[in-house]
């Protein structure tokens, strides 16, 4: 497993044996860098499947609101505009939840 590097800078976080000469993100020299513990590492690794599920759910959720504007602009009848304005408004729950829950991992550390 490689080393993990954060730079102070921004908070990007570079995997390899040694920092970066400069950062991907913000540019910043490769002394803003610190190597993270193997604890904060394992956290970083530990839950990158889980933000991706996080992310993932997201993106679907946005695919799911834009049907749901079509069902609404089509107008076909109340029940159906009704129903789909339902589910545009517990996608915006789901979508919300999911952000929540990424932005308590950024705040843990688990990047």
């Amino acid at each position: 497993m490689n080393k993990l590097w954060k730079c102070n800078v921004c908070g990007y976080v570079h995997e390899g044996n040694e920092a970066p000469d400069a950062c991907p993100k913000c540019g910043a020299p490769k002394e803003k860098f610190v190597l993270l513990s193997q604890e904060e590492a394992d956290k970083i690794y530990n839950s990158d499947r889980t933000n991706d599920i996080h992310m993932e759910v997201i993106e679907l959720a946005t695919k799911i609101a834009a049907l749901c504007e079509e069902g609404i602009d089509l107008n076909l009848d109340p029940a159906c505009v009704s129903t789909f304005k339902k589910a545009k408004d517990e996608v915006w729950v789901i979508k919300q939840r999911c952000k929540a829950e990424l932005a308590g991992h950024m705040s843990k550390g688990k990047w």
